[in-house]
């Protein structure tokens, strides 16, 4: 880990770090750059992401190549129907002398893929709550302590409807993003058929340790604010509530607005996306960069939107254009 002699210093090294970061990315994912910039930042900030797309998008590659730039333990869960909590977590197992030992599962690590989460009954999936919330887990009352730093990556296939259990409100609060994948353009689609019709695959390098992670973690919480940036940030989340002051379109097109949670990790990521863009404080424009992720799963449509074919993310650009 290297020592910064202030914060100035170290915001410099996390901006370097993060387009170091994408360098490597690049070499195996081909476009999703928005994509990378969320993930990284969500990791950035300690905060989980839900990665959302059609098949072969490369959700899971994207995953896999970001946990293999970070010097860091990685495990993949696939989500299935007979998938149990003990999958996840870990169990209390009895040796030859009749003695209880927990088994850690593979919740205890540093990057946790959830591949298609909601493949898995709502029983399993609240499995993941307390760890992402707590960064620990309860067995028999007993607290085990998960490694830092921890995150949670996981991906839905948001087309695919049968066999699928979709995630509770209070599980999808817990990711602080919602990112969603878009088709490649032809000429990167070219590119990637290129490349991954060949007989070898790039590899990457090793860019971060946890230590440093942790380190980059501190500093954005230590990124001052101005107090318009943390009170339009507050005002865009109120403006999802239904019958809020000053939340006329949230009237006519939502049914339910988002929480808290929301300003927090607007604030959060407004900070964050400042410093890897070079900058030591945010502004309004990086509340925005980040407004679509945060809330475009936390606000639930009404019969109107829907019936009009009103997106979240188009209710979200016109509550940002005022």
């Amino acid at each position: 880990m290297q020592k910064y002699s202030n914060d100035v210093e170290a915001a410099n090294a996390m901006a370097s770090t993060f387009h170091q970061l994408r360098k490597e990315i690049s070499k195996v994912v081909v476009g999703q750059d928005d994509v990378v910039r969320l993930v990284l930042t969500a990791i950035f900030c300690q905060g989980h992401s839900l990665l959302v797309g059609v098949p072969g998008l490369a959700k899971t590659l994207l995953i896999q190549t970001i946990g293999n730039t970070l010097d860091l333990h990685f495990k993949r869960i696939q989500f299935t129907p007979d998938l149990m909590p003990s999958d996840i977590v870990g169990s209390e197992t009895m040796d030859k002398e009749r003695n209880l030992h927990f088994v850690r599962g593979p919740v205890f690590s540093n990057i946790v893929l959830a591949d298609e989460i909601n493949r898995t009954p709502p029983k399993t999936q609240a499995a993941l709550l307390e760890s992402m919330q707590e960064y620990a887990v309860t067995i028999s009352g007993q607290r085990y302590e998960l490694p830092r730093p921890f995150f949670v990556l996981a991906t839905q296939n948001p087309i695919e409807q049968e066999g699928t259990y979709p995630l509770p409100e209070a599980q999808l609060d817990r990711f602080m993003f919602n990112i969603q994948l878009d088709y490649p353009s032809y000429e990167q689609e070219v590119s990637i058929v290129k490349s991954t019709t060949r007989d070898e695959f790039p590899k990457v390098q090793k860019t971060l340790e946890a230590e440093d992670i942790i380190a980059f973690q501190h500093l954005v919480r230590r990124v001052p604010v101005a107090d318009n940036v943390v009170e339009y940030a507050v005002r865009l989340t109120h403006q999802t509530r239904p019958g809020a002051q000053g939340a006329a379109l949230a009237n006519e097109f939502l049914e339910w607005g988002a929480g808290p949670r929301a300003s927090q990790f607007l604030v959060l990521g407004a900070k964050c996306n400042a410093l890897i863009n070079g900058k030591y404080a945010p502004d309004i424009e990086d509340v925005q960069a980040v407004a679509k992720p945060v809330l475009r799963h936390r606000i639930v449509r009404n019969f109107k939107a829907e019936a009009e074919g009103m997106t979240v993310d188009q209710i979200v650009d016109r509550l940002m254009a005022g």
